[in-house]
């Protein structure tokens, strides 16, 4: 007989697996994304840095999780003579695989950006920082937001295999409840209920974060951001011609 009142009995310990599992998959996130970021830029850079990255990138993208994992809590950690906790690696191993991931996002949506803007923000007489931060790196974020949100989703799922260090996840908690009723496919079936919904409500936020970015702002905010607007070019104006009695 399958017990499916289990699934309500335990549901604390199932919710704080998960709480376990996006709490690593957020804060691996955001490190990917700069070292990614990073990696992109030096991929897009001359050799012997190109080089550099692409071998990285190359690497990690074949390492399975599970074996990442375990370079980082026990090769890595001996290597270094440091003790990683378990949610340190978990981190570590995400962030080591997904950044080369999201690396190649990265530099496919660079290059997606039309010469055309960066050109118009020389003529205006900006820093190459300024135009990365201001031009570049905001319309390449729009575009590399969709597969962000499928590498947060295979960020969560990938914990499943850091049970082997012991990360109090939901697949490992899972574990340490079939061990004591002895109902796996109930308890299973829940396990994978939450991934599923998990996966669906990051997907939900990440479609509606994309589309507040494409869609203008409307109300208070637009007049807001109309203004910082004219207010930037008034200021490059002006700057520009300051300059141009100088250049005289």
């Amino acid at each position: 007989m399958f017990e499916w009142s289990l699934i309500w009995s335990h549901r604390e310990t199932l919710l704080d697996g998960l709480l376990t599992a996006l709490t690593v998959s957020v804060v691996a996130l955001l490190v990917s994304v700069v070292l990614g970021m990073l990696l992109a830029l030096l991929r897009m850079s001359a050799p012997p840095f190109r080089w550099l990255a692409a071998a990285y990138i190359n690497v990690f993208r074949g390492i399975p999780a599970l074996v990442s994992v375990i370079w980082v809590y026990f090769g890595m950690s001996l290597a270094l003579d440091v003790t990683f906790s378990v949610f340190q690696a978990s981190v570590i191993a995400l962030s080591l695989l997904y950044s080369a991931f999201l690396a190649e996002i990265f530099r496919s949506a660079l290059a997606a950006i039309p010469p055309g803007l960066r050109e118009a923000g020389q003529a205006l007489g900006l820093r190459p920082a300024r135009i990365f931060l201001s031009i570049t790196l905001p319309q390449a974020s729009k575009i590399a937001l969709p597969n962000i949100g499928s590498m947060f989703i295979g960020m969560v799922k990938d914990t499943s295999t850091f049970t082997v260090i012991g990360l109090l996840e939901v697949v490992r908690v899972t574990q340490n409840l079939v061990s004591t009723t002895f109902q796996p496919f109930v308890l299973y079936t829940a396990a994978a209920t939450l991934y599923v919904l998990t996966a669906f409500l990051i997907d939900f936020l990440f479609r509606l974060s994309e589309k507040l970015l494409a869609s203008p702002p409307h109300g208070r905010l637009a007049r807001a951001l109309r203004a910082r607007r004219r207010a930037r070019i008034e200021e490059l104006i002006a700057s520009t011609d300051r300059r141009e009695p100088a250049a005289v």
